[in-house]
Formats: structure tokens, sequence, C-alpha cells
């Protein structure tokens, strides 16, 4: 399942939508920071795609590097770096959260966005099977 999620976030970095949620299940569900500026969850491979592609439409480039990897059942917590560089800017702006990966059948069943890592880590753990 690791393969699977590195492999999406080679396709994020070169912003290759298509390519992010192809493996991703019809029902998959994205689920950004409850207080960011982001679109809200959205239901559905398309929505979801739609939500990043609307997230992500002010960037020039975007890169995500994973940092730490916690397996927790179906449930994987991410801890990352992102570096985002507006259109028409030489600026990066750097921030440091957690993503929450849901698997199902070893493809991805839902994303979720934590602000602070350890919530997307405490996220998996409180929500195992």
């Amino acid at each position: 399942m690791i393969d699977t999620l590195l492999a999406e976030y080679d396709a994020w970095n070169r912003m290759d939508w298509d390519e992010m949620f192809s493996g991703a299940h019809e029902d998959f569900e994205f689920r950004p920071p409850a207080r960011g500026l982001g679109p809200g969850a959205a239901r559905g491979r398309e929505s979801a795609r739609d939500a990043v592609v609307q997230f992500f439409s002010p960037f020039e480039e975007v890169q995500i590097e994973p940092q730490e990897i916690h397996e927790r059942g179906d449930r994987i917590a991410v801890f990352f770096v992102m570096r985002t560089r507006p259109h028409g800017s030489s600026a990066m702006v750097e921030i440091r959260a957690g993503h929450l990966w849901t698997m199902r059948d070893g493809r991805a069943a839902s994303l979720e966005v934590f602000p602070e890592r350890d919530d997307a880590l405490r996220a998996a753990e409180s929500r195992r099977d």
C-alpha cells in the first residue's frame, strides 16, 4: 500500500490530477481541513479530483515530500512538507501537515488533511477496526 501512496505523491508533484486519482475507488472521499479555505468535503473520485484541482489552481508549482509514514492497518498517516509557488511569483510557501489515507483493497478510499501532523496519527489510531 505504501508504494501505491508514493505513486500518488509523484503524480501530485507533477500536478497530474488524472493520474493521481486514476487508481482511487469510485466512491473516494477527499476531506480538506475543517478550518481551511478549501471547498469542503468531496465525495466520488471525479468530485474529489475537481476539488483538488480547484484548491491548487492558484499555484504554478506544488511539491509534497512525505517525511514519515505510519501504517495502521488500512489507515496510513503521512507527515509531509508541502511547498507551493503561486502563479507569477518566485516565492515558495512551505507548510508541514499530515494526511490520513484510508485504503480498501489496496486502493485509496479516502484522504483527510490535518494541519497538525499528530492529529493525523491520532485519527489513524482511533479509527482502527
